[in-house]
């Protein structure tokens, strides 16, 4: 690599922050910074810590992202920014590596990982993720990590692949497990017949240990009913398309690569149509009878973050081999209008928050400003009760609590219902069920309400939207909210 290819990832890496936005606190950081700050602060969530430990203690992240805190001594917000630039990074650098492998022209190589860029935040089908985050959680590890593993995989530097697949599994295990299925493709697609069948008679071996087919407890079938994308029967006929659509475009890639002797990308495509068609099937076995419900959370279809990648890099390589070619003008045509939807499209999820919510820099939602006052102001100990719907509320856009004030909370019905579904055999279901049961009727809770959970949970704060409620003392309130105690 040149430091002109250099200078060039980093200005692509850039490029990708201003279109995909920076937003560090909001969604499934929910689930992974608090486990982070409680290695960094033990004293921290004395009450309800299971329904995050229990993510932090399968990952390498919570304590990789801790030690660097640490060791660098700079503040959470900075070091958390420098992972998400840094994955970024690492995930075109591997983009930049790959096409490197697959195409043996300059611009084919570009123009795929230019695209990847552009297209960080596109949703796979109907999975629930995206190519990659708007924030820093184990996901984003895992994606430059399992493309180092199939570059190597591709080049035969089977040592290297497996380094970087033990780097995937202890960031994010169960995208190890797509990662080493499509690895096992790979290897069908390479070696003679004989050699392929003695390794399909061990592919159950791809599947994560611990798989239990108990029939789960109701309250954790009330959990998982909450997260429709685990479920394929009940996808929209456009996320079926997002399922066969690509496998048609992968089958006409690896036709044309066949045609101009491209035999790496060839094999790459041709290997991600029976990963796929394998993990289709499993996710119709696993959906359709109900006594393996408590199978759901290996969700087969996340899958599909491997193919959509993978599909974007050989889609951009060929666009910019035999479409774009030296045409500035047909790079501007396509990436211009694409970029600037891509971030439009960002605005309207996250409306009332910045596009960049960088550290240092003031908050505008005021969410975010009630937030940060209690992290500052309240006791470590303090237990509060809100809305269990406040992420999904007008305005709040999404933000974690945990993660921002660093304080307990009652069970949500929003983001604690995700990381419930993750462990069919734990009591942790019961726990959220009967917390948020608990919050019945939020909306009309008066003063007695809020002391009958201080009796049963030791709540101490309330977060209110305005106007409140008479009997209480709130000594924080902005122009939507009100912190107040419970006394």
């Amino acid at each position: 690599m040149t430091r002109k290819d250099l200078l060039y990832l980093l200005l692509l890496t850039l490029g990708a922050l201003l279109v995909s936005g920076y937003h560090p606190y909001v969604e499934d950081a929910e689930i992974y910074l608090p486990g982070v700050k409680k290695i960094l602060n033990p004293a921290l969530y004395p009450f309800g810590g299971e329904f995050f430990l229990s993510h932090a203690h399968m990952t390498l992240f919570p304590r990789l992202i801790a030690w660097s805190v640490r060791l660098s001594r700079l503040p959470f917000d900075v070091v958390i920014l420098v992972w998400q630039v840094l994955s970024i990074f690492l995930l075109l650098l591997a983009c930049w590596k790959l096409t490197g492998v697959c195409f043996r022209d300059a611009r084919a190589r570009w123009c795929g990982v230019a695209l990847v860029a552009a297209l960080l935040t596109l949703p796979v089908a109907g999975t629930s993720l995206y190519i990659m985050d708007q924030y820093i959680t184990s996901r984003s590890l895992s994606a430059f990590s399992v493309l180092f593993a199939i570059l190597y995989a591709l080049e035969e530097k089977y040592l290297w692949a497996g380094v970087w697949m033990a780097f995937t599994a202890a960031a994010h295990p169960l995208m190890s497990v797509f990662a080493l299925a499509y690895l096992f493709f790979l290897l069908v697609v390479r070696t003679p017949a004989p050699l392929a069948l003695a390794v399909a008679r061990n592919a159950a071996l791809l599947l994560p240990f611990g798989l239990s087919l108990r029939s789960p407890s109701e309250a954790y079938r009330q959990a998982v009913a909450t997260r429709s994308y685990f479920f394929i029967l009940r996808w929209e006929w456009y996320e079926w398309v997002g399922i066969f659509a690509p496998l048609v475009l992968l089958w006409w890639f690896g036709r044309i690569a066949r045609k101009y002797d491209l035999r790496a990308l060839e094999k790459m495509c041709r290997a991600l149509i029976p990963f796929e068609l394998f993990f289709f099937v499993l996710a119709l076995v696993i959906n359709i009878p109900d006594r393996l419900l408590s199978l759901a959370w290996f969700q087969p279809m996340r899958s599909l973050y491997i193919l959509y990648v993978l599909l974007i890099l050989s889609g951009g390589g060929l666009l910019g081999q035999f479409v774009l070619k030296d045409r500035a003008w047909c790079w501007l045509v396509l990436f211009l209008p694409l970029s600037t939807g891509m971030w439009y499209v960002q605005r309207q999820i996250f409306p009332s928050t910045p596009h960049l919510e960088l550290p240092g820099r003031a908050p505008q939602n005021p969410w975010v400003q009630a937030f940060l006052w209690i992290r500052d102001n309240t006791p470590t100990d303090a237990i509060f009760a809100l809305d269990p719907r406040h992420m999904a509320l007008p305005g709040e856009d999404q933000h974690g609590f945990r993660a921002l004030a660093e304080r307990s909370m009652l069970a949500d019905a929003v983001k604690d219902s995700g990381a419930v579904t993750m462990f069919p055999d734990l009591p942790v279901a019961d726990h959220w069920r009967e917390q948020v049961r608990a919050q019945d009727g939020w909306n009309h809770f008066q003063v007695d309400n809020f002391r009958r959970l201080r009796d049963r949970y030791g709540v101490t704060w309330v977060v209110l939207e305005r106007p409140g409620v008479t009997g209480v003392t709130c000594p924080y309130q902005n122009g939507s909210l009100l912190v107040c105690r419970v006394e």
